[in-house]
C-alpha cells in the first residue's frame, strides 16, 4: 500500500525515487516483517496461552517430546502477520507474481488453520480429514498450473521448467505440466510439515530457502544479471523479491521465539502455508528442479516418511511382521532416538541446509 500509494508522488518528492528499486524494498519489507514478530510476538503468545491453543503430543513420539506438551501452537499466525503486512506494505500489489504468491499463503493458511483448530479446540486427534487437506493442496496447485499455463509471462514456456546446471536449457514437460506442479506444490506443502518437528527446524530451514529463492527471483527479473549469468529473464519476476525478503524477515523473527526452548511452535496454519508458498514461487520462477536442491533438507524429510511406510508394509506383506528402516520417522525423529540432543539435530540440519543453498547458487556459474 505504501508504494502504490507514494511511489506516483516520486515526481514532487524526490527522496520516493528510492521506492523504485526492488532492493530497498525488499530490505524495508526484510526489516519490517522482524520488527513486527518483535512487537506482536509476545502478545500473540500470551494470547494462545489465555485460551489454552497448546500442542498435543502423540503417544509414540520421542520421551524428550513431553516437556513440550502445552507450549502454544498456531505460531503460524505470528508468521503470517510478520510476512503479509510488509508485502501490503512495500510490494507492488498489481504484480501477477505477487498475487499469485499471496493467494497460495493465505489459502493454505486457512487450510493449516482449519487443520490446527480441529485438533487444539476441539479436540478431534487427527485434525482435518487427510483427504479433505490434500484437496485443499490439489486446488492449490491446479489454479497455479491453470494460470501459469494459461496465462504465463513468456508464451513458449508456458509448460517448460529450466534445468540447474545447464546452459539455457529448459524442459518442456508439455500435457504433464499442469500434474506434476500439482504434486509439486502438494509435495512440498507437505514435505515442511512434515519437518515442522523440533524447535527452530522448520523456521530455520524456511528462512535459508527463502534467502536463496529471493536472490533468484531478484536475478531472474533483471535481464542484465539473468543474461550475464545465463538463466531465464521473466519481466516482472523481480517483485518476488519484496515477497521472499519478508518471509525471511517473518521467520527469523518467529525463530526468535521458536528456538529451543520453543516458546511457541508454527502448527500445520503456518508449515502447511509456508511449504506450499515456496512451491508456488519455484513454480512460478521455473525452478522446480532447482528446489529440490535448496529445500533438499524438507525432500529428505519427506523421502523418510515415504520409505518407512514403503518398507513397512512390503516387510509385513512378505514376512508376515512389519519392520521399521528407521527408528522412526521422519527422519529427525531418528537421530533423536539415536541418542542426538536437539540442538545439534537442528543446528547439523541447518548446516546442510545452508550447504545446499551455496550448492544451488554455484550452478549459476557451472554452466
Amino acid at each position: 500500500m505504501l508504494y502504490q500509494l507514494l511511489y506516483p508522488l516520486r515526481e514532487s518528492i524526490s527522496g520516493l525515487n528510492l521506492l523504485s528499486y526492488i532492493s530497498f524494498r525488499s530490505a524495508a519489507a526484510a526489516i519490517s516483517a522482524l520488527l513486527i514478530s518483535f512487537i506482536f510476538g509476545p502478545a500473540i503468545i500470551r494470547l494462545l496461552k489465555k485460551f489454552n491453543i497448546g500442542e498435543t503430543i502423540r503417544e509414540n513420539g520421542p520421551n524428550t517430546h513431553l516437556n513440550k506438551k502445552g507450549t502454544p501452537t498456531m505460531g503460524g499466525l505470528l508468521i503470517h502477520l510478520s510476512v503479509i503486512v510488509p508485502i501490503l506494505l512495500w510490494a507492488d500489489l498489481a504484480n501477477k507474481y505477487i498475487q499469485l504468491s499471496l493467494f497460495a499463503t493465505i489459502w493454505m493458511g486457512l487450510i493449516g488453520f482449519l487443520d490446527d483448530y480441529l485438533k487444539v479446540v476441539k479436540n478431534m486427534k487427527e485434525g482435518l480429514v487427510a483427504k479433505y487437506k490434500l484437496l485443499g493442496q490439489f486446488t492449490l496447485g491446479l489454479i497455479v498450473a491453470l494460470i501459469m499455463y494459461y496465462l504465463p509471462a513468456i508464451d513458449s514456456l508456458k509448460s517448460s521448467t529450466t534445468l540447474p546446471f545447464l546452459k539455457d536449457t529448459v524442459i518442456n514437460l508439455r500435457f504433464f505440466y499442469i500434474p506434476i506442479i500439482i504434486i509439486f506444490i502438494t509435495g512440498f506443502s507437505n514435505a515442511v510439515n512434515l519437518t515442522d518437528g523440533l524447535d527452530g527446524l522448520s523456521s530455520g530451514l524456511l528462512a535459508i530457502v527463502a534467502f536463496v529463492m529471493a536472490a533468484i527471483a531478484y536475478i531472474t527479473g533483471r535481464v542484465d544479471f539473468s543474461s550475464y549469468l545465463n538463466i531465464l529473464y521473466l519481466p516482472g519476476s523481480g517483485e518476488l523479491t519484496v515477497f521472499l525478503s519478508a518471509m525471511v524477515g517473518g521467520m527469523l523473527g518467529f525463530l526468535w521465539f521458536n528456538a529451543k526452548p520453543a516458546e511457541i511452535f508454527m502448527g500445520d496454519v503456518g508449515s502447511l502455508a509456508y511449504g506450499a508458498t515456496i512451491g508456488t514461487t519455484a513454480v512460478l520462477l521455473k525452478k522446480e528442479i532447482m528446489l529440490i536442491i535448496i529445500g533438499g533438507i524438507f525432500v529428505i524429510e519427506a523421502v523418510s516418511v515415504i520409505l518407512q511406510v514403503s518398507y513397512f508394509k512390503f516387510t509385513l506383506r512378505k514376512r508376515g511382521k512389519g519392520e521399521k528402516l528407521f527408528k522412526m520417522s521422519p527422519i529427525h525423529h531418528h537421530f533423536e532416538l539415536k541418542g542426538w540432543p536437539e540442538s545439534k539435530i537442528v543446528i547439523r540440519f541447518w548446516i546442510l541446509g545452508v550447504l545446499l543453498a551455496l550448492i544451488s547458487l554455484a550452478t549459476f556459474k557451472i554452466r
